[in-house]
């Protein structure tokens, strides 16, 4: 029976990072709308969702793989917040903290991946 994804603390964050992303793209040029403040936003909202439907799923292999495509939405996040850097766009304290919890995500995804990688070769 699939556990409840509300639980996981990865979860929590990654709504976190979400919440983060959308008040920092709303400080976002105006023709970046369909660019890259759409892109963050899927991006962020890609990562809770996948977690979320990993969790839903009926065996570890697969709830694996949806934390893989997890950690890609959060490299994508990483990259895309370093272009919003580069381009000085958006608010510096703000990119920073998204930056910080984005990290902080992958190193929970990578080390979650890992842990179920090893328990499916006990």
């Amino acid at each position: 029976m699939p556990q409840n994804f509300h639980d996981l603390t990865v979860w929590q964050r990654a709504i976190d990072l979400t919440v983060c992303i959308y008040k920092l793209t709303q400080k976002f040029p105006k023709e970046e709308t369909y660019g890259l403040t759409s892109q963050l936003r899927r991006a962020s909202v890609s990562v809770a969702s996948n977690i979320a439907e990993g969790r839903g799923r009926l065996n570890p292999g697969e709830f694996r793989q949806f934390l893989g495509i997890a950690l890609g939405s959060a490299f994508e996040i990483q990259t895309q917040l370093l272009v919003a850097r580069r381009l000085e766009m958006g608010n510096e304290k703000a990119i920073n903290e998204a930056t910080v919890l984005c990290d902080e995500i992958s190193k929970m995804l990578t080390a979650f991946i890992q842990k179920l990688s090893s328990k499916a070769k006990s």
